[in-house]
Order: C-alpha cells, then structure tokens, then sequence
C-alpha cells in the first residue's frame, strides 16, 4: 500500500516522475529454472504519458530454438546465431533499466528471466518495483473478456505496429496499455499526475477494493 508521501504524488503535478520501462521477452521455454533462455528483449522508456526510448535486441544465449518457438515468433536459429551474445546485451539492457520502475505484462513471467541471467553473468537489476499489466488492467477495467495481450489490444483499440509474439511490437502495445490505464485512472478519478508507484500498488490490492482505494486518496 501507498505512505502518505506516496499519495500525495498520485495527485500532484510533477516534474520527475519517475519512469516506467515496460520490459518483453521472447524466450525458448516458460521457465529459466527448467534452462529456457532469452531470444529477444524489447525496453520501452514511458515517461509523461508517452514512449521516450526504446532498446530492441536478438540475443544469442548459444541454444538451439525450438520449432514450435519458430512457429510462435518467427526467430529462427539463423537470427539468433548472429545475434549479439547475451553477455553484450543483459548488461546494456541492465544499463537501460537503471533504477526506474519495470513493468510487463505478466511481469513475474519477465522479471524472473531477467533476474536469471543477470545471474549467470554475476550481475544484478536495480530497478524498482515491478508492475503487471495483466493484474493492473484486471482491476483498473474490469469486465472485459479476456486479458492476454493480443486479446485485450483488439478490445481497447491498441494496434501492434509489428508481429505479435515479437518483443518490440508486444512491449509496445503493452506499454500503450499501460498508457491507456493511466489515462482512465486521471479521468476517472481527477489525478493531476500519476506516480508509479500507484500502479504497484493497486497491483496488490483485489479488484474489488481498487475502487474504494482510488476514491480514498483522490
């Protein structure tokens, strides 16, 4: 839950707030645990209301990729062979994040891969809290019938400007999500500016307090 310092920010206008990075994956499998790797990153940089930066990459963990992931995404073996090796990339991307907020959509499904191989490099991720997408929008906009990504883009309007299943075009729409939430929380609720941390928050909390919370500190 937010301090009172923290909801002072929610309603106040800001000029550093901080800033969101909406992180995607493409990976060889659902878990690092079971030695699934990463393939592809996608960072969006979300600052006042917009996307200001981005950092896109292949990466070559030296894994041979699974036929159904090609089918799924498109990356082929050839990509990832000549892609940047994943010692180049987990650090420029670490370097990326610094120490704003990260956000996903399924974010402990991002965060854990990010986790692991910073790992296995020695490193570590200062970034903040991380906040779902997926659990935000469940309880920002209720009732909409199904929450996957591609599912929830179409009912809201959001276009991919890529092929989905690919880490630019999926971190982007998510990030345009995130940008939607924003927007119908300000109107909804009159905020003047909208910390991060808010967001993290309301993420902890069932949907059916999120109402009551959000009327609380307006």
């Amino acid at each position: 839950m937010l301090s009172r310092s923290q909801v002072e920010k929610t309603v106040s206008c800001f000029d550093d707030l901080p800033s969101i990075v909406m992180l995607d994956f493409e990976t060889t499998g659902m878990s690092p645990e079971q030695g699934a790797r990463i393939t592809e990153v996608a960072a969006m940089r979300i600052q006042d209301g917009k996307i200001v930066d981005r950092f896109v990459s292949l990466i070559n963990c030296n894994v041979l990729i699974p036929s159904f992931i090609t089918q799924l995404t498109g990356i082929t073996q050839t990509m990832v062979n000549r892609a940047p090796p994943v010692a180049q990339v987990i650090p420029e991307l670490l370097d990326f994040i610094g120490d704003d907020f990260l956000a996903a959509h399924n974010a402990s499904f991002d965060e854990k891969f990010l986790l692991a191989e910073a790992r296995l490099l020695g490193l570590q991720s200062r970034h903040q809290t991380a906040i779902c997408s997926v659990k935000l929008s469940r309880r920002v906009l209720p009732g909409l019938s199904s929450y996957a990504l591609g599912k929830i883009a179409s009912q809201l309007g959001l276009r991919f400007k890529g092929q989905a299943h690919r880490a630019e075009a999926d971190a982007e729409v998510a990030a345009n999500l995130l940008l939607h939430i924003e927007s119908h929380l300000k109107q909804q609720y009159s905020f003047a500016q909208i910390h991060p941390s808010l967001f993290a928050s309301i993420n902890r909390l069932s949907a059916a307090k999120v109402p009551a919370y959000l009327r609380s500190i307006q």
